[in-house]
């Protein structure tokens, strides 16, 4: 048996709520499932309107300190609009939308200081 497919990407987070607030509130993922593990853990899971793949809010890797993930992609249709909206929802950009050889993308970071890519492929899809 072979895997098929990227299911669930931890994100390493400092406080859970202000994260799930910044991925729902600004980025406008769904919320997947929030519920106790345990006495003092929780599994707060997201994923983009209609994506395969989500990420889990997670406090709980001691390797993982807050802030330690870098270079994550979303791949978006229109890279200016999604700027614009996101820009719109509070998001502050590290800088403008940026040329490369595969496409166009900026980036970002969450609250933690973990990095983002948004991008669009020059095929005019996602990345």
């Amino acid at each position: 048996m072979a895997a098929t497919y990227l299911e669930v990407v931890s994100i390493p987070v400092s406080d859970q709520d202000r994260a799930k607030a910044f991925y729902m509130d600004v980025l406008g993922f769904e919320l997947r499932a929030d519920q106790a593990m345990g006495e003092q853990m929780r599994w707060v899971q997201l994923a983009p309107p209609g994506g395969p793949a989500s990420i889990t809010l997670v406090t709980w890797f001691p390797t993982m300190p807050p802030g330690s993930l870098k270079g994550l992609v979303l791949a978006t249709e229109d890279i200016h609009a999604t700027y614009a909206e996101l820009a719109a929802r509070g998001l502050r950009w590290n800088g403008e939308v940026e040329e490369a050889f595969w496409g166009t993308f900026a980036t970002f970071d969450d609250p933690d200081g973990n990095g983002w890519v948004v991008a669009q492929s020059r095929s005019g899809g996602g990345a």
